[in-house]
């Protein structure tokens, strides 16, 4: 966003302080400043001359030799008259006419911001001296005409003005400039920011001055009637152009803009085009609202109007660019088929050009959110989007299009369509009346969120000198009555009122004190503090966290095995790749695991902690989509390793457990159990299981072609918990499992068992940790060594331990540990018939 300081000084009726703390305050309180932009030192040695003599160059016919009155500003030779000798190429220079012309050592507008600017000299043409040059459009970087050099007529001077020789060119035509670039993310809740008057507005504000807006800016606007031409207006979708109006005008002259235009839209970072183009971009600079203008003889049906698209169909537009559209697309259409993108940019069938006598005018509102689709969908951002994607209020519309067809010329010939449907707020705009919205506030209210004591009186001035008619109710003392102007569509609550009035006085200038509150200190987030655990344990154990998208494309959820029809698809995608919500973080991680191989990385672990949704879940009291959090993690190893991958990320999964004090069983998937999320392998996977019977999740190895679609090693293996029942079992049982280190040693002892081959590890495990817990006065730390099977006898295997015991009081022997493997032994022969070897 271009801020021309020459414009904010005609719409304010006092004096800008010096630019360094006028850009401070701006800063502070209206905007980051990205740049200064200083026009006057671009166009510097520009002056205005008059050409006194042209002749013919005697060694060039294209050449002319001219003698120019420059006022004697200049320090260049001379001839008798005091007249400067200049050599032109330009066609159209002759003798009685006013230019602009570039002295000896000044540098060409044009090539201000190269790395190496053109410096011009005095030197021969063709034999003859010139000094400097006279200049064309395109070498005072004000358009892209370069037929001839720029001829300053009657209708180029700004109003008040009178031409003298010498006078310099920056300071006639307002180019002695500053021009502030405002990032324009600053302004996304402030349409009305995106235009001179906006800003002029909020400037006056931020100094405390009383700012009023120009006549021609009020909404109760006076349109005569006329019938000269043929016109129908239709808008057929209402919801999405909440006011669309238009009006036809005969015998207009397409030419040209004034130059005093031409420099305005210059300095507003415009690119000047014709008059009638031009005058569409003024007004679109100036309040923030686009219009468009149409050659009405090139409207079939002599009809306009507003539509949804039709999936195929395409449209031409002003970029050269063909494009295919969808149903949700707003379009401009006239009797035959689509002539623009609603509110983005219009067609090369309908514009406007030299031959151009009638045109159609247009100002409309549109929804930004179905622009900002149609925008993201086909690549095309434009001036006029960026202004519609922040919300314009439709009640300027009446105004601005009544300015436009002031400037443009012309006769009226039609009369001014108004198609409009307003709702919520704008339901007080009737008959052309606006109602504003009111907004009663305390002015206690205000001060004690901003530590400050400002009277009513004081609140009232300052939102006053913004146009936020304010005043106390001196009978009802106690509240302050505030109308809401119609292009303020950010204030509707009276929190938005605290923020404008501590904007306004300055956030720099409140008291610094810190908030009165209590000392006691704040209860710690439950959730918070088991995701930092989680985190904590997950990195001892040498693992990476990652954070991705929570969306996904379709080809992700297909390479896992999950069902695409479960996820949410999103109507405004961020891009292409990203068309789902993820009903699991695990393919997330997965996508990751072939790219950090390829960089690498042959042994890793990666994880996140995230939200899924899935349509299996339902909706919650609000109607919303339930969400849940993980905590997903994925090992991954290239090089070949001894066992199962299964048992690396168990051990990680039972370490994570022990760390978060959290008692669990690993059990086998039933053959009948469909609820196995995917990518898993039910068969070489096992849940994770609560003391209580709560299912926290799964561990195990992923499906053949899941490994195959993101090219993963063989051996990889994942987990998936329910971080929401995780919390729980660790409400359940509170406390940390930190133990202190015994003093004395420790001693371990193997035990073999052998047994059928059906019976599960899990249950000898069980059995040998319930001998453990009745010895609760001894450390009892149980491992499995081996599970061993002959290859010539597959009816019996052997199952090895290594039971470790600790005592925190003295020095164990074997009379203490030999009765417990006695034991672990005689109940494994009593639950299923294993014999110790």
């Amino acid at each position: 966003m271009k801020v021309s300081l020459n414009l904010i000084k005609q719409l304010i009726n006092f004096e800008l302080p010096p630019v360094d703390e006028l850009v401070s305050r701006v800063n502070q309180q209206l905007g980051g400043v990205e740049e200064v932009i200083d026009l006057k030192a671009k166009y510097d040695g520009a002056r205005i001359v008059r050409v006194i003599e042209c002749e013919k160059h005697p060694n060039a016919d294209r050449l002319s030799v001219t003698k120019i009155d420059d006022g004697g500003v200049a320090d260049v030779p001379r001839d008798d008259n005091g007249y400067v000798q200049v050599v032109c190429g330009a066609p159209n220079v002759h003798a009685d006419m006013w230019a602009i012309w570039l002295p000896p050592k000044s540098t060409v507008p044009a090539s201000f911001d190269d790395a190496e600017p053109f410096v011009l000299d005095a030197r021969p043409l063709r034999g003859i001296l010139s000094q400097g040059m006279l200049a064309a459009a395109d070498e005072l970087a004000i358009g892209t005409d370069h037929e001839g050099i720029i001829e300053i007529n009657e209708r180029d001077i700004p109003a008040g003005v009178t031409l003298q020789a010498g006078a310099s060119f920056a300071e006639v035509f307002g180019l002695d400039n500053y021009v502030l670039e405002i990032e324009n993310k600053m302004f996304t809740h402030r349409p009305d920011c995106f235009g001179q008057l906006g800003v002029a507005r909020e400037i006056a504000g931020i100094f405390h001055q009383r700012f009023t807006s120009p006549d021609w800016y009020e909404q109760d606007q006076q349109f005569a009637d006329a019938n000269d031409l043929e016109l129908t207006v239709e808008n057929d979708a209402p919801e999405l152009a909440r006011r669309f109006m238009a009006v036809a005008i005969r015998g207009v002259s397409v030419r040209p803009s004034p130059l005093w235009l031409q420099c305005r839209l210059v300095a507003m970072g415009g690119k000047p085009i014709n008059n009638i183009v031009d005058a569409t971009n003024y007004v679109m600079f100036m309040t923030a609202q686009p219009t468009h203008a149409y050659d009405y003889d090139k409207l079939r049906g002599h009809k306009l109007g507003v539509r949804m698209a039709h999936d195929g169909e395409k449209v031409g537009l002003l970029n050269g660019k063909e494009y295919e559209l969808t149903a949700d697309d707003i379009v401009i259409a006239d009797g035959e088929g689509v002539i623009g993108l609603a509110g983005i940019m219009g067609s090369v069938d309908t514009e406007v050009s030299a031959e151009t006598n009638n045109i159609v005018l247009e100002c409309a509102n549109f929804d930004m959110y179905a622009l900002r689709r149609t925008a993201m969908r086909h690549g095309i951002f434009t001036d006029a989007l960026t202004r519609f994607n922040k919300g314009q209020s439709p009640l300027q519309n009446a105004a601005i299009l009544k300015q436009l067809m002031n400037m443009v010329g012309g006769v009226q010939a039609s009369e001014v369509f108004d198609l409009k449907q307003f709702d919520g707020h704008m339901d007080d705009y009737f008959d052309g009346k606006y109602t504003p919205a009111n907004i009663d506030i305390d002015g206690k209210f205000i001060n004690e969120r901003l530590g400050s004591d400002l009277s009513d009186d004081d609140i009232c001035e300052l939102l006053n000198s913004v146009e936020i008619r304010s005043h106390s109710m001196e009978k009802e003392s106690g509240y302050i009555c505030i109308q809401v102007p119609f292009w303020r569509t950010d204030l509707e609550l009276p929190e938005d009122i605290v923020e404008e009035v501590g904007r306004l006085y300055g956030f720099d200038r409140l008291p610094r004190h810190l908030p009165e509150r209590s000392i006691k200190p704040a209860p710690k987030n439950e959730r918070r503090e088991l995701k930092q655990r989680i985190r904590q344990s997950l990195s001892r154990a040498g693992a990476n966290e990652v954070l991705t998208y929570s969306f996904v494309h379709e080809r992700v959820l297909k390479n896992s095995d999950q069902d695409p029809n479960r996820a949410y698809r999103l109507s405004n995608a961020l891009s292409p790749d990203l068309q789902y919500y993820r009903i699991g973080i695990l393919p997330s991680l997965l996508d990751k695991v072939h790219a950090n191989i390829k960089s690498g990385h042959d042994e890793f672990m990666l994880f996140e902690i995230g939200k899924i949704h899935d349509k299996k879940l339902g909706f919650n009291d609000e109607n919303l989509p339930i969400e849940k959090t993980f905590i997903d993690g994925v090992y991954a190893n290239k090089k070949p390793q001894v066992g199962a991958p299964f048992y690396k990320v168990r051990k990680i999964a039972e370490r994570l457990m022990k760390d978060l004090s959290v008692e669990v069983d690993f059990v086998k998937i039933a053959e009948s159990d469909s609820d196995v999320p995917a990518p898993f392998d039910a068969k070489r996977s096992a849940w994770i299981m609560a003391k209580n019977g709560d299912n926290l999740g799964i561990v195990g190895e992923l499906v053949q072609s899941a490994r195959r679609n993101f090219k993963l090693p063989d051996y990889t293996a994942a987990f998936s918990i329910d971080i929401e029942k995780l919390q729980e079992n660790l409400i359940k049982n509170q406390g940390y499992n930190y133990q202190p280190l015994s003093r004395f040693p420790s001693t371990a002892r193997d035990i073999s068992l052998r047994m059928d081959s059906d019976v599960d590890y899990a249950k000898v495990y069980a059995c040998a940790e319930e001998v453990a817990k009745k010895h609760g006065e001894l450390q009892i730390v149980i491992t499995p060594i081996a599970i061993y099977q002959p290859k010539n006898d597959d009816s019996t295997k052997t199952v090895t331990l290594n039971v470790k015991f600790t005592s925190a009081e003295r020095t164990l022997e074997d009379k203490d540990i030999a009765p417990i493997i006695e034991e672990i032994a005689a109940m494994a022969a009593e639950e299923f018939d294993a014999a110790q070897v």
